[in-house]
């Protein structure tokens, strides 16, 4: 039908010379209707009521909602008035998608934790960094299933045109239910774990199909668990998921296909809303890869300290220092720094630490020297300081030129300055076992 009413435009502007932004505008629905109305009546008035009919037409045929449009070989309930309610009520889900889904009026609160999933996911979807458009991913309507007379499901895809050619951005799956209060929306996860079994481990509540290995997902709880305690975390209930792999995570919380995606093959997504936490995590199933305790260093880390003040080449030292990088152990990583320092006897520290030189030249993986050192000084500050010195020091704000930052706070913290730099660090090499 789009196709077809932008054919008639064209015809139009053909025969009547209308100018050419106003119709490409109309046919992307970027002007009001009221604009478009005084633009033409302004115009030529033998032309002008015409126009103004094809318009209207247009303006109808391009979907019933400002955040998606019907698709026009879509099977939609041949009741009308829950036809209507629905997909306004669907609208109105998606117009506030951009919002925690707790702030969602459209998301129940029993719903509101698992929908946080999809709505994360859904979040700017429109956007296209490459294209510099925030508006260039369109949502299309593709299909509306009755599962019963109060359960439904709506299936949404997010597409761009460039070139003449359609860009897929995304495919989505939402479950919508009818109470006494209107149409609520959320994520299927619920629906289709529904008949899996679950145990709980700690605070953790893990459900689980067919794939997991209970030794090993313990494990991974317990090392959270560790890195919590040592944040001074608070504790959560979380609802945990394990699944095969990324593809099912994704499924599983109504996720089709999203291009951010590809390829990926073992990821997790999670939430948090109010005190509960929420994981669908596709790593944990057997003969798949193994979670590395550095990386979930960095996590645990980054959920109680945000990434805008965290220092990375500290934040990276504490992973080394408390989860090992690459598969090898803190003690692995320090055999191959002291086997450097051998190597090189009148290193200057601060030249190599501004450089963040690899001291693992030879090995598969990169090991730099700032993220060492860093490892060795908070190693030192937790001992001497306590662990909420550790904190300072990771919090010393981004890494900038000359670093001027991180000495300012490593100053504070242990009187080293720049100066001293290069006789403390190989003093502190010297002692560490």
């Amino acid at each position: 039908m789009k196709v077809e009413v932008e054919k008639l435009i064209a015809f139009l502007f053909l025969q009547i010379h209308f100018p050419i932004f106003l119709l490409n505008d109309i046919a992307n629905r970027n002007l009001s209707l009221p604009y478009i109305c005084f633009k033409i009546m302004s115009m030529n008035i033998r032309y002008s009521v015409t126009f103004l009919l094809v318009v209207l037409v247009a303006m109808q045929s391009f979907g019933q909602s400002e955040n998606f449009t019907i698709a026009n070989n879509i099977v939609l309930t041949k009741d009308s008035t829950l036809k209507s309610k629905l997909l306004s009520s669907f609208n109105s889900f998606l117009s506030q998608k951009n919002k925690p889904a707790k702030l969602n009026t459209c998301v129940l609160k029993k719903d509101a934790l698992e929908t946080s999933l999809l709505i994360d996911e859904l979040r700017d979807i429109e956007k296209s960094s490459r294209y510099r458009d925030t508006a260039f991913y369109k949502g299309y309507l593709t299909n509306l299933i009755s599962l019963d007379s109060s359960n439904f499901l709506l299936q949404l895809a997010y597409i761009g045109i460039h070139d003449g050619q359609p860009l897929l951005r995304a495919n989505f799956t939402v479950a919508a239910q009818k109470t006494d209060s209107g149409y609520f929306f959320h994520s299927p996860l619920r629906e289709n774990t529904a008949d899996w079994s679950n145990q709980t481990i700690g605070t953790t509540r893990v459900y689980f199909n067919n794939c997991m290995d209970k030794a090993y997902v313990t494990s991974y709880l317990k090392m959270i668990e560790k890195y919590d305690r040592k944040l001074n975390a608070p504790v959560i209930p979380t609802a945990f998921y394990c699944t095969a792999n990324f593809h099912e995570v994704m499924q599983l919380i109504g996720v089709d296909y999203k291009s951010d995606y590809a390829g990926f093959a073992h990821n997790s997504v999670s939430g948090r809303v109010l005190d509960s936490n929420i994981v669908v995590n596709g790593t944990l199933a057997p003969n798949t890869i193994k979670f590395d305790p550095h990386d979930l260093w960095h996590d645990r880390l980054h959920n109680v300290l945000s990434v805008a003040i965290i220092n990375r080449p500290v934040d990276e030292g504490s992973a080394y220092l408390y989860g090992g990088s690459w598969g090898m152990s803190w003690k692995d990583i320090l055999t191959k720094f002291k086997t450097f320092v051998s190597n090189n006897p009148s290193a200057d520290w601060l030249t190599l630490y501004n450089e963040s030189k690899n001291f693992a030249d030879n090995s598969k993986y990169p090991l730099n020297v700032d993220f060492m050192i860093n490892a060795l000084l908070i190693e030192k500050i937790e001992r001497e300081k306590g662990f909420s010195s550790v904190i300072e020091f990771l919090s010393c704000g981004k890494k900038e030129k000359g670093n001027e930052n991180y000495f300012k706070a490593l100053e504070r913290i242990l009187g080293y300055t720049k100066e001293t730099f290069n006789v403390r660090i190989n003093a502190l090499i010297a002692a560490s076992k």
